[in-house]
């Protein structure tokens, strides 16, 4: 409200006459017409230092029509049949679940110790800035670690992958925890209720349907890693196959069937958490 009233009061002065003077724009804005115009100046100068050596421009737009109507409108299988498919589709969720699972259980613990509200304020930010420092790494850094430890493979992946959602969970629980109502918490501490108590019977029963959203969020996130870790880092499943096909093979008829069915199954994940929202969410959803 104070940002929006502040916004009306620049955009609109009254002189001394009584007429209004209208003014369009306002610092932010002008910052970013200014930066998209720039981007787009550099964007076109920078064609002009390409190399187009050997480029024959109607030669490269029809076989990449060409390829394209190959890949999506003739999909298929060569190397491999349809028990397979389902298989190493299956591998890739299996990973993704594991990092997930276990990933919210260790964060869920974490959480509890780095919200301000439970925890000592130097447990808390200590915390805070180990999960920050592991956030900022990009998770196939983190699989190449372990694989240094644990060898190309499933392993790698899952621990990557778990490094990772752990603290990205671990910030995501700790200010859905901060949320909850002080009341609740105050009147619990005033019956001499044990902290772990406090938890189980004023916080997560407060908080449990932003963990579930956040959770299944993330597995969301470990999917597609986990398609992006299967060719990476060895992990297998139908990132491997992706990898192979397009890389290996060179079969577009495979990449399209690969590439449709990792479709199929993120459409069906969104469905799912479409689904728990309107569960769990009914009121967020109706706004």
């Amino acid at each position: 409200m104070e940002t929006s009233q502040a916004m009306n009061q620049a955009l609109m002065k009254r002189k001394r006459n009584g007429q209004i003077n209208i003014k369009s724009g306002n610092k932010i804005d002008s910052a970013v017409k200014w930066t998209i115009w720039v981007l787009t100046v550099l964007t076109v100068i920078s064609f002009f230092f390409f190399d187009y050596t050997g480029l024959q421009l109607e030669r490269a737009i029809t076989e990449t029509a060409h390829n394209l109507r190959v890949m999506f409108l003739e999909p298929g299988l060569s190397h491999f049949g349809w028990g397979e498919a389902f298989y190493q589709v299956g591998i890739t969720l299996g990973l993704g679940v594991l990092a997930t699972v276990f990933g919210a259980i260790i964060a869920l613990f974490l959480s509890l110790m780095a919200a301000e509200n439970l925890s000592k304020p130097w447990l808390s930010k200590t915390i805070r800035i180990i999960v920050a420092f592991i956030r900022a790494v990009p998770t196939v850094l983190w699989v190449l670690i372990f694989a240094i430890a644990a060898g190309l493979g499933s392993e790698a992946a899952v621990l990557g992958m778990l490094f990772h959602s752990v603290a990205y969970l671990v910030k995501a629980f700790s200010e859905a925890i901060e949320e909850v109502n002080p009341g609740i918490i105050e009147a619990l501490r005033a019956t001499g209720s044990s902290w772990w108590h406090i938890v189980v019977h004023g916080v997560l029963p407060s908080t449990f349907t932003y963990l579930l959203s956040w959770t299944f969020l993330r597995f969301e996130i470990n999917f597609s890693v986990a398609v992006a870790m299967g060719a990476a880092a060895g992990a297998g499943g139908i990132g491997f196959e992706l990898f192979m096909a397009s890389g290996f093979y060179f079969d577009l008829r495979e990449v399209g069937f690969i590439t449709y069915a990792i479709l199929i199954i993120a459409i069906v994940l969104e469905v799912i958490s479409t689904r728990l929202k309107n569960r769990y969410f009914p009121s967020s959803v109706k706004a």
